[in-house]
């Protein structure tokens, strides 16, 4: 879920920490969702007053998101919760099970499948994140790209997730054609 608030001027705004003052809308973090909430006027609606939404809402909050993960991935990486680069990645995967496989959408297939068919054989049920490109990815790491990481299990692996999963409601989600068994 998202929330959207009013700012002092009236226009909706996305609070993608849920922490703005305000009377606020919450919407299920999906695209779909916010156009037809923004073409049906259901923000009006639920501030119960008049309200200017942007129209290039979806993407802003797509932005948002998207820097809300970069963030907590660079949060992780810095409390040592990350590991980056293939053969690193490999050896992570051989001594402890991961909490989330990072992949890049640009990234070869061969690598990708790799790592994900070396963890799927040493654990079950992996999860797999990879509607980030490789400077996305590098962003979050002070890096030009990166294309193989793994986020150590744990509290960061589960917020990561969480994250992860309401930006995946704005953008493609690759991982699901790559290994069609993973969770939708």
């Amino acid at each position: 879920m998202v929330r959207f608030v009013l700012s002092p001027d009236q226009v909706v705004t996305p609070d993608i920490l849920g922490k703005l003052p305000g009377r606020g809308v919450w919407l299920r973090a999906d695209r779909d969702t916010l156009e037809i909430a923004m073409r049906k006027g259901a923000f009006a609606r639920g501030f119960k007053q008049q309200a200017t939404v942007p129209t290039d809402l979806p993407e802003l909050v797509e932005n948002l998101l998207l820097q809300r993960v970069i963030s907590l991935m660079g949060m992780a990486r810095k409390a040592g919760d990350i590991v980056l680069g293939f053969d690193q990645v490999r050896e992570a995967l051989q001594k402890k099970r991961p909490g989330l496989l990072l992949e890049a959408t640009d990234g070869a297939e061969d690598g990708r499948s790799k790592v994900y068919f070396l963890a799927k054989a040493l654990y079950s049920n992996v999860k797999i994140a990879g509607a980030l490109s490789s400077e996305e990815l590098g962003m979050a790491f002070g890096r030009e790209r990166v294309i193989h990481g793994l986020v150590r299990k744990g509290p960061f692996a589960k917020t990561i997730e969480l994250a992860y999963q309401r930006l995946a409601g704005f953008r493609a989600r690759p991982e699901l054609d790559w290994f069609p068994d993973q969770d939708r």
